[in-house]
């Protein structure tokens, strides 16, 4: 069997406080029309935070004050490329109530509490992400270790 281990993706899950409520970004793609979190091709010279950083300012101009290693691998199988995908999360904390601007890759935006995100997004393992996000980053103070300096 010939399955590449594919390593050169980034993601990650944008949250952000309105009147005090933790929300989540999720975004719409525009070609294959389902809701997911900020993703993108981290390119050369590149490390994955920086990856990151670059993709959610490209994708919606959002300012990111903090910037935390997620310590989760989003991973799947992808069948039309026979690779297994393993993408590291990242959690970054946005102003209170930020303003969103798309690019051409999104149609839509939403900011979603755990349960809107997961009727949502398509696949279990953004559940799974997102309850992980969630239980260690909404619900409890996240451990400085994982904090990136930016």
């Amino acid at each position: 069997m010939n399955m590449k281990i594919n390593t050169s993706f980034v993601a990650g899950v944008a949250l952000a406080f309105f009147n005090h409520q933790p929300k989540m970004l999720l975004l719409k793609r525009a070609k294959e029309s389902y809701w997911c979190h900020i993703a993108g091709e981290i390119e050369s010279e590149e490390t994955g935070w920086q990856a990151l950083l670059r993709e959610v300012n490209e994708e919606t101009q959002i300012s990111v004050h903090k910037l935390y290693n997620g310590d989760y691998l989003e991973q799947f199988y992808d069948p039309h490329q026979n690779q297994i995908m393993m993408i590291p999360c990242f959690v970054l904390f946005c102003s209170a109530d930020p303003r969103v601007i798309l690019n051409e890759e999104h149609t839509d935006y939403k900011w979603c509490t755990l349960e809107e995100a997961k009727a949502l997004a398509p696949f279990p393992n953004q559940h799974d992400l997102y309850d992980h996000i969630w239980r260690y980053f909404v619900l409890k103070t996240p451990p400085s270790y994982l904090n990136i300096t930016l």
